[in-house]
């Protein structure tokens, strides 16, 4: 139920950092970079202070990004979670024969 949550919100965070990402305009003049910033002179909030929004927006998603992904780690339902695979006797533990020794 938990893990359900916690990846929920983290395909919403990716979405939501994707767009942010998206909206953030190129640091590069690039191909485009020059015709795009003469047709659109003005915004509404200014283009310095978008920018400074869309970025800190970027950085918070980003880190809530990473840290849901380590709790969702943590979260993950197992099967058999009493007892490690080692111990159960689940993983193999034999070491192959090597074919060059001629065994």
């Amino acid at each position: 139920m938990v893990y359900g949550i916690i990846i929920a919100l983290i395909t919403l965070i990716a979405l939501l950092m994707a767009i942010s990402i998206l909206l953030q305009s190129g640091q590069g003049e690039g191909l485009a970079g020059g015709m795009a910033a003469q047709g659109m002179p003005g915004q509404l909030m200014g283009a310095r202070r978008t920018a400074d929004v869309l970025s800190k927006t970027t950085t918070i998603l980003g880190a809530l990004f990473m840290v849901l992904c380590v709790i969702a780690n943590f979260n993950i339902p197992r099967q058999n979670a009493s007892t490690p695979a080692v111990q159960d006797g689940t993983v193999n533990t034999s070491v192959p024969a090597d074919p060059a020794s001629g065994n």
